[in-house]
């Protein structure tokens, strides 16, 4: 039998240390103190994000994603989006027998055949299928200047005669809600109209546009995915969110998706709080939508407060390793009056850009160069209702057949 050395003992204690066997990429860690360490697959079967990223906890293996722990057996053992019973695909699988010998963790080269290959049907940002779709290239304010969409390039300016032009040509091009918008080829559906009344009435701010290593299709998972919210936003707003996601329906568009979900949080920033007129405790409406292949909204509605918050959210992609994020905010009685002030306005912009900071960190982590298509490559709980119905719009989209 073949040992291959991974990783010096002294150097794994209860945090994951990422390692590498011929391209498989593993996990080492030492659940118990000077107990034996166990190695791993380095992902999580859930979303498949990197357990290197993990924190340990209590002998536990944490995902940073979700929060699903596992023990040094690989069996899950917290699920914290749902009780009841916890899915037997949700344990690691079996991972390669270790050895330590002179100071040096070693693994069987005979096992690494048994580790979870990449799957192989990926949405990438380069999927050919994307060509037929409307994607943001820049917002007004940045012409003239070179894009980058689906590997190719641009050069985008307004003329003399006040009309957009893009060169090479596209089949479409045009301006909404602030931002510029390329179809390389026909698109199968046309940009979302539930923003316009919003984007006319409200008071709006964009985000400076940031950069990710992550796909486009996995960060549009990210923002439509309401289970991540207490461990990746805990320094944020996610403290105060329950772990429990209760069950919640959504309803199918065409190319896309609704959800409405209505929720209990705390309001501190009502002024009619302070004045006794109303209680900390107060309703929210939630609306996610979505439109294939990366429009999407969420509109946050403080029931008793009468605040309104949309958030505009578009993802472009550039290239294989490469997705620029555009986030509009749109503001109505934040702070108890129609429209918010400038100062209100930078305050809420600031709070966002660190909530997409969260996000961001995590992406950096991750490994996979696109969106799992096929379902069966990730495991998907009751949660998940909403990055399902993506998965499935996407596939539709770009004409994958499971």
């Amino acid at each position: 039998m073949q040992w291959i050395p991974v990783a010096r003992d002294a150097e794994v204690g209860p945090r994951p240390v990422a390692v590498d066997a011929g391209g498989t990429p593993l996990v080492v860690l030492r659940p118990v103190a000077d107990g034996p360490p166990v190695v791993f697959a380095d992902r999580c079967p859930h979303r498949l994000v990197p357990l290197s990223a993990a924190s340990g906890v209590d002998g536990r293996l944490r995902c940073a994603y979700h929060g699903w722990e596992f023990d040094g057996s690989g069996a899950c053992v917290a699920l914290p989006s749902q009780d009841g019973h916890v899915p037997p695909r949700a344990d690691l699988p079996l991972g390669p027998r270790v050895r330590v010998s002179d100071g040096t963790i070693y693994i069987s080269a005979d096992d690494l055949a048994a580790t979870a290959a990449d799957p192989a049907d990926l949405l990438t940002n380069e999927h050919p299928g994307l060509r037929r779709a409307w994607h943001p290239v820049a917002l007004g304010s940045e012409l003239p200047c070179r894009v980058t969409l689906l590997g190719d390039g641009y050069d985008v300016h307004t003329g003399d005669d006040g009309i957009l032009h893009v060169t090479p040509e596209p089949f479409a091009v045009t301006e909404r809600w602030g931002l510029i918008w390329v179809a390389p080829e026909e698109p199968l559906t046309e940009l979302f109209p539930d923003a316009d009344g919003d984007d006319a009435a409200y008071v709006g701010a964009w985000l400076p546009p940031v950069r990710t290593p992550a796909s486009a299709g996995v960060v549009a998972d990210n923002f439509l995915d309401v289970a991540h919210f207490p461990f990746v936003h805990a320094k944020t707003f996610g403290a105060a969110e329950e772990k429990l996601v209760p069950r919640y329906d959504v309803s199918v568009e065409p190319d896309g998706c609704r959800s409405i979900q209505d929720q209990w949080f705390d309001n501190p920033e009502d002024p009619g709080v302070a004045a006794g007129l109303r209680p900390l405790k107060q309703r929210r409406r939630a609306t996610y939508v979505y439109r294939a292949p990366f429009q999407l909204l969420l509109r946050l509605e403080e029931l008793d407060a009468g605040a309104v918050k949309t958030i505009l959210f578009f993802a472009q992609p550039e290239t294989l390793t490469s997705t620029r994020i555009y986030t509009k905010m749109l503001l109505h009685g934040i702070g108890g009056v129609p429209d918010p002030s400038a100062e209100v306005v930078r305050r809420e912009v600031a709070f966002e850009e660190a909530v997409l900071a969260e996000d961001l960190a995590l992406q950096q982590a991750m490994r996979l160069p696109g969106l799992p298509l096929r379902l069966r490559d990730e495991l998907h709980v009751r949660a998940d209702l909403l990055g399902v119905t993506l998965r499935r719009a996407l596939a539709a989209f770009v004409g994958f057949t499971p």
